[in-house]
């Protein structure tokens, strides 16, 4: 397969960065350019500080082109780049990425702006792969939060039927950016309150479940740079078992893989009976690695864990759940969209 040749829109920001660093060595996508805001335009992109922990991939010699010039997404057009990530906050994403989808470029979006707009499909490939369908011009990733949730979710949805559930979240620092979670960690202290999280988690529950039932989620920032935890009770519709439960999500897991992508995990739910936040953070549906390299593992990180799963009563199901917020939840999962849309033809 010919590497199809892509821009990511972000220079600086922490999903822009998890973003140059997966596209670094991946197999179906060469990074040919990254545009950004005037503080980074014209900077060598080596020159642009790299805020992840893992040392800055070998990138190639790219100078920071303008994004919000229209002429700039006519050239790239004109170069053969047929594919743009997108990690711009909601507001300029609303603003640039048409700009950079009428020139021609399939735009995969991180950004919350088009999330369930008409025409732009929002999708998780195990959950609603259909939703992609040609022509295919800008699609978009869901918000973190979400995956740890609607996997099980959809797995239970789909043999038990669920009435209601309950969602309450523990979520790392780095899902408020480089910015925060730095200023949280030198001061010790975070604000628990994520305004607007709740209400954004469950309508794009409802939109890529097609659901309409009872939903009750509180979400809350915890002391942890990385990782997004959460503790479900989900009401059923027909009655079961614990061993039905996780026989239920086990084979769910098995018919719903997409392993032979680069980015999709070996499982996408790996059953544990315990959550540990650390071992757990890189889960790639086969095994925990515990120092990997994202520009290098396009698997890991890309698992959610599910454990702790027991039926107080025959119509209720508790589990926890737990993924990578800054893979999973964002750079990889917005490959590992764009990945899917190539297997199918439509990028």
């Amino acid at each position: 397969m010919q590497r199809r040749k892509a821009v990511v829109m972000g220079a600086g920001g922490l999903v822009a960065q998890r973003l140059q660093q997966r596209l670094a060595h991946h197999p179906w996508f060469e990074l040919a350019a990254v545009v950004g805001s005037p503080r980074y335009v014209g900077q060598g992109l080596d020159k642009v500080p790299w805020g992840l922990h893992e040392d800055r991939p070998e990138l190639p010699p790219l100078t920071v082109g303008d994004i919000a010039d229209p002429a700039t997404a006519q050239a790239l057009a004109r170069e053969g780049v047929t594919v743009a990530f997108s990690a711009l906050p909601a507001e300029e994403a609303k603003a640039l990425e048409p700009m950079w989808s009428n020139a021609g470029i399939t735009v995969f979006s991180n950004a919350s702006a088009f999330r369930r707009h008409p025409g732009v499909p929002l999708v998780i490939p195990e959950v609603n792969a259909d939703a992609l369908k040609a022509p295919l011009t800008h699609a978009c990733a869901t918000n973190c939060t979400l995956l740890p949730l609607v996997l099980p979710c959809a797995a239970l949805e789909a043999s038990f039927g669920i009435a209601a559930f309950e969602m309450r979240s523990e979520q790392g620092l780095s899902g408020g950016g480089f910015a925060y979670m730095n200023d949280a960690l030198e001061r010790g202290v975070v604000a628990a309150e994520i305004p607007g999280e709740a209400e954004k988690t469950e309508a794009e529950f409802r939109h890529v479940l097609d659901w309409d039932g009872e939903a009750v989620l509180t979400c809350a920032r915890v002391m942890r740079e990385d990782g997004h935890h959460v503790y479900v009770t989900a009401t059923l519709k027909r009655e079961t078992t614990v061993e039905q439960a996780v026989s239920c999500l086990t084979n769910w897991s098995e018919e719903h893989r997409f392993h032979h992508l680069p980015s999709g995990p070996h499982q996408p739910l790996m059953m544990k009976d315990e959550i540990n936040v650390e071992r757990d953070l890189y889960a790639d549906g086969e095994g925990n690695p515990l120092h990997p390299d994202p520009a290098f593992d396009l698997k890991a990180g890309m698992a959610i864990t599910v454990a702790n799963v027991s039926c107080p009563t025959p119509f209720t199901v508790q589990f926890e759940a737990y993924s990578h917020n800054t893979l999973r939840g964002a750079a990889g999962g917005l490959v590992y969209l764009a990945e899917l849309a190539v297997s199918e033809e439509l990028a």
